[in-house]
């Protein structure tokens, strides 16, 4: 996140996305698929100006480099503290696996998207809770139900 450059970045609409480089040097690329998100890089690139280096800098040192992991970190722990939640930056790599797998995205999809080289690693990520877990088997049998009478 913090080392993530404009140059990384496409917003070509239909086909917005980011090339990052993950673990082991490994580059890959991750759609954007929020348009949301993309609304909001598009206002944040037009109002700072950015049009290469880092898309995150530090303001402070006045210098405009590459906004450090430890500062995001700090950032994101003031936000936190303020609405009295415990949630660290990977929970939300966690949380939005978690999103997909809930809503039907395949494991080799949501593999390739957090760029796991092992099946195994994501399926970590796979706890549905009970009550979706509940649910789905609850939609299931209405179908199987409803097919067999």
């Amino acid at each position: 996140m913090s080392n993530i450059y404009i140059e990384d970045l496409s917003l070509t609409t239909d086909d917005e996305h980011i090339n990052v480089l993950g673990k082991g040097s490994q580059r890959r690329t991750v759609l954007l698929d929020d348009q949301r998100l993309v609304a909001m890089l598009r206002t944040y690139l037009k109002q700072t100006g950015y049009k290469y280096g880092p898309l995150f800098r530090a303001e402070k040192n006045f210098r405009g480099g590459s906004l450090r992991y430890q500062s995001v970190q700090q950032k994101w722990s003031g936000y936190c503290k303020k609405a009295s939640i415990f949630c660290s930056i990977h929970d939300l790599r966690h949380a939005h696996a978690t999103e997909l797998i809930n809503n039907g995205v395949s494991l080799n999809t949501i593999r390739k998207r957090l760029g796991h080289k092992n099946l195994q690693t994501t399926l970590r990520y796979a706890q549905e809770s009970d009550a979706t877990a509940d649910a789905e088997l609850r939609a299931w049998r209405r179908r199987y139900d409803r097919g067999h009478h």
